[in-house]
Parts: structure tokens; C-alpha cells; sequence
């Protein structure tokens, strides 16, 4: 870690100026500077003014002060009261400000002893707590799950009702993936991969069911909330488990069950092929277009021109196509989506409330969706897929929620 100390020194009052210790912590880059300190307090007021320059190789950062009353020994003075150039999101640049009302906080206790430590540290853009701009409300409700058009043999179609969730608007990026993966390695996650992506807002892809839910609950705890996968009653956070429950209540990150997707991926209609209607082209998604099926009404260019590099084609930005009824993207194409659900050809149930799947049953979990790389039957709504629970470069996914918190 690289540190830069400086110190300054208020005496009667904070009324003698003399040096700041300042920390600056650097993750993925060069550490930030701090420099031109000075500080002083308002005349007539109780009022400190803290002002600096600061550099950085991003264009934010995080500034936190701590506050000693014992030369530096112990950083224990209450210094709450503040306002400006402080906490995250600090541009960089010169004449920052931080003002601590230090009458609000520590009245009348001057010391020739005081200390400040100003922390300076680089800022990594992570997800924020889920809110309506990232999840869509998928309403409760009962709706034809699966259909026969076609020949689909292994989605019999039954009423199934959901009750209300939200889901990702968008599939899991590169970008979200790499910094709750971060996040997760310092603390506890400590096998969670790397996987895949061809860009920072491209899916992340090649990653097992196992990081997935492993993931899921490392945001959840960075962000705050419950998580929801457990293993003998202890919270999922390294190796692969077969015996991982869910916790359905809880209000942390999870994979949408299959029922849960199709509801979501049909966007409000009924008895259409895909989430936008019953024909598919390259203008809707991002597949291998075809003349092998009727309802596939491309020129039959096979890969996504615009998602090929001449040698090999490639997943597309998420949100590159048109959203569903319901504000998803890419719930057709792009990447397969892993559902939480054990495969099961006949695992439904006509009337069934929030169905689950089987439990446990194989070595085969449920992905929907189909990828850029295979043909519009995997597109359609309706299609089931199975795979066995480690990482394949088709496969990604998306997060549900059973709340948003308040």
C-alpha cells in the first residue's frame, strides 16, 4: 500500500495550523495525492475549514477524516458534523473544502494535542442497493407456462402462479461481476473466478451455478441485505455444494426460479414464441439467425453480424435490443440464463404456486433464454435447457429479488 502522511496541527481551539496526516490507499491504480493542505477556523464561529488539491489516476474518490485529541495516538473524537469534499464520489481537482462543525461535535475541548487524519482512497464503482431503475416488477399473478407450438416436447404447458418479484433489468456485466467478485475476495468469498466477458457492459459468462450463487450472496452482503443461499445453516461463501438451500423471504440477491423466468421473459403476453411476439430476426436479438425454421425471419446470416470480429462472433452490451413488456432486455439471445431450479422434463405442476423444481434431482440445473451463438428455437420463451452446474461461455445470468428494501 502506498501512504503519503502529512500532519496538521490546531491548537487553542484548532486555532494554530500545523500539518495533516493523510492516508492515501490505492486498489487497482496509482495512489491519489493530496496536496496544498490548509486549515482554519471561521472567525467567530466554531466552524473548521479543511481545504486541498486532489489527483488520481480515476476521476472520483473517497474522502474520510478522523479526528485525535492525544497527538495521533488514538482517532477517537466524534466528527460527524461534516459537510463538502467528503465521503464518495470526490471529484478530483483542487480548492476541496471539507467544513467540520467541531462546536456540534466536540463543544469547547480545545487541545494542543490534536491531530486530523484525512483518508483519501481510490473509488471502485460497485452496484448500488437495487432499486425500480435497475429491477423491474414482475406483478403476481397466474400465466400459461410453456406451450406445444412447434414440437417442444419438454414444456408441457400448465397455469403456474408466481407470487410478485423484481429482476434484473439487465444480465450481470463483466464490470458488475468484477467488483462484487473484489468486494468478495477480502472477504470470505475467497474461490470465487474470474469468468469471462468481451467487454465491461457485456454478461459475464463462464462461470459455474456455484460462483453464481456464491456471488449472489456477496452482493447481498456488501450491500447490506440478507443472503439468501445458506449451507447447514451457514451463509454459502466458498465451494461447490450440491446441498445449498435458499431462503426465499430473504431480501438478498438470488437466481429467479424457471417459472419466475418465463413470467418475466413473456413480458405480459401469452402464447407467443418470444418476449416481444411470434417472429424473430437479428433486429430483436443477438442469435444465430437461420432459414431452418419459419418463424426465424432473417436472411439466415447465421451469427450477429454486428457481434463478430470477422473470426469469431461474440456476445453483445446488454440492452442492445428493444426491452420486453415487462422493461427486460436480453431475455432471448445474448447469453443462456441459469434459473435456481433442478431440471426435470416433468417436474410441473398444473396450478402450482411459486414451483420450485425438484429438489434434488440429477446433476443438471435449468438455463433459458438460448445464446449469440445458437438457433431461434433456443430463443423462444417456452424452450428448457439443462446442463450440468459448472461454467460453459453460453451460459450467464441474472439477478432476482423476492423485495427491494425501503
Amino acid at each position: 500500500m502506498n501512504v503519503t502522511r502529512l500532519r496538521l496541527f490546531l491548537a487553542r481551539y484548532l486555532l494554530a495550523l500545523s500539518v495533516l496526516t493523510l492516508f492515501t490507499v490505492s486498489l487497482n491504480a496509482a495512489a491519489p495525492v493530496v496536496s496544498n493542505l490548509t486549515a482554519s477556523q471561521r472567525a467567530g464561529t466554531k466552524l473548521v475549514d479543511i481545504v486541498y488539491d486532489v489527483s488520481a489516476d480515476t476521476s472520483t474518490v473517497e474522502i474520510t477524516l478522523e479526528v485525535s485529541s492525544d497527538g495521533g495516538a488514538t482517532f477517537t473524537v466524534p466528527a460527524t458534523s461534516l459537510s463538502g469534499a467528503i465521503g464518495a464520489g470526490v471529484a478530483v481537482g483542487t480548492g476541496k473544502t471539507i467544513t467540520w462543525d467541531a462546536g456540534a461535535d466536540w463543544n469547547q475541548q480545545s487541545s494542543s494535542t490534536m491531530r486530523f487524519k484525512v483518508v483519501a482512497d481510490d473509488v471502485i464503482e460497485l452496484p448500488s442497493v437495487p432499486d425500480l431503475n435497475e429491477f423491474a416488477v414482475i406483478p403476481a399473478g397466474s400465466f400459461q407456462m410453456g406451450d406445444a407450438l412447434d414440437g417442444l416436447s419438454n414444456a408441457p404447458v400448465v397455469t403456474v402462479n408466481v407470487s410478485e418479484f423484481y429482476m434484473g433489468k439487465y444480465e450481470v456485466t463483466k464490470s458488475e461481476w468484477d467488483a462484487v467478485r473484489t468486494w468478495g475476495l477480502s472477504n470470505g468469498y475467497t474461490d470465487l473466478s474470474a469468468g469471462s466477458g468481451k467487454g465491461a457492459d457485456h454478461p459475464v459468462h463462464s462461470i459455474t451455478w456455484y460462483a453464481m450463487v456464491k456471488w449472489c450472496n456477496a452482493r447481498s452482503e456488501m450491500e447490506g441485505r440478507t443472503p439468501c443461499y445458506s449451507v447447514s445453516g451457514s451463509t454459502y461463501r466458498a465451494g461447490s455444494s450440491d446441498d445449498v438451500v435458499c431462503d426465499w423471504s430473504a431480501n438478498g440477491s438470488r437466481l429467479p426460479t424457471e417459472a419466475e423466468w418465463e413470467k418475466a421473459a413473456r413480458g405480459d403476453l401469452s402464447g407467443q414464441r418470444f418476449p416481444w411476439g411470434d417472429t424473430i430476426s437479428h433486429a430483436n436479438a443477438n442469435y444465430y439467425e437461420s432459414t431452418s425454421y419459419s418463424y426465424d425471419v432473417g436472411d439466415g446470416s447465421g451469427c450477429h453480424p454486428s457481434y463478430n470480429d470477422g473470426s469469431s462472433p461474440y456476445t453483445s452490451p446488454v440492452g442492445s435490443f428493444a426491452a420486453n413488456g415487462y422493461g427486460l432486455y436480453d431475455m432471448a439471445g445474448n447469453v443462456y440464463e441459469w434459473c435456481w431450479d433442478w431440471y426435470s422434463s416433468s417436474s410441473y405442476s398444473d396450478g402450482a404456486t411459486d414451483p420450485r423444481g425438484p429438489w434434488p434431482l440429477g446433476s443438471n440445473r435449468v438455463q433459458r433464454g438460448g445464446s449469440w451463438v445458437f438457433f431461434a428455437f433456443s430463443c423462444r420463451v417456452a424452450d428448457r435447457f439443462y446442463f450440468p452446474v459448472n461454467s460453459n461461455s453460453c451460459l450467464g445470468f441474472r439477478v432476482a429479488l423476492s423485495s427491494v428494501p425501503q
